[in-house]
């Protein structure tokens, strides 16, 4: 795990002999995605399994192989309207990042280098902001990827773990990155479609045009942490 496990084991430690915030909720509303140990929630894209190897577990954390071919992980279950809470951490200028209404209905090959689906849907970013090439805030961490900058972001720096919200209802989306509320908007909104009128994603007439899918989390090639990831349906 190179550099960053002098940083995170200790953190590990710590979090294993503290109560987490997301442990004071009521535990029976919840759905556990990943809770440091089974991965039976999850599987690989256009897999019926979970992609071992390519995604692997250690220490009761999820983490992606960037020594392997993309493959991204997605929910066995679809959702519509939900919360879903998660912890983060990404290595040296690494670069992920989690979507929701995801279809299975592209092969492979993006012709990039990225893991596919990334232009059809809305995507919370998770990025090194440090360390990465791109420093532009509408692809940073916590942002709508290359729509809106994140606003009242506080970060956690490379080795810790940052806790994250994304809230979908009935066309209305957050995010929240260690406590802060971080982007509000709405989907179909004149100011939302506005802004996709002059953004990359304007030749894509069916851009996030489903209502409910699965959840996605993005296998980019680099090595990425996820912890206490669970959801709750609205």
């Amino acid at each position: 795990m190179k550099k960053i496990l002098p940083l995170i084991f200790p953190l590990l430690m710590l979090w294993a002999c503290t109560s987490s915030p997301i442990d004071s909720e009521a535990e029976d509303e919840w759905i556990v995605l990943f809770g440091g140990d089974s991965t039976s929630a999850l599987r690989g894209y256009g897999m019926e399994d979970f992609p071992q190897g390519i995604w692997y577990v250690e220490d009761g954390v999820l983490i992606a192989n960037p020594d392997t071919t993309n493959r991204d992980l997605i929910t066995k279950d679809r959702y519509q309207n939900f919360e879903l809470e998660f912890e983060w951490a990404v290595d040296t200028a690494a670069n992920s990042g989690v979507f929701f209404h995801m279809q299975e209905d592209l092969s492979m090959e993006a012709g990039n280098g990225n893991s596919p689906n990334w232009m059809d849907n809305y995507e919370l970013q998770i990025l090194d902001d440090q360390h990465f090439y791109d420093t532009l805030a509408v692809r940073s961490a916590g942002a709508l990827y290359d729509l809106i900058a994140p606003k009242n972001k506080q970060l956690k720096p490379i080795g810790e773990f940052n806790e994250a919200r994304l809230i979908h209802n009935d066309g209305h989306v957050e995010h929240w990155l260690n406590g802060n509320k971080v982007i509000d908007f709405e989907m179909n909104s004149p100011e939302m479609k506005e802004i996709l009128s002059e953004s990359k994603f304007k030749e894509n007439p069916d851009f996030h045009s489903d209502k409910e899918g699965h959840i996605m989390f993005q296998h980019h090639g680099q090595r990425v942490y996820f912890r206490n990831i669970r959801v709750k349906k609205l």
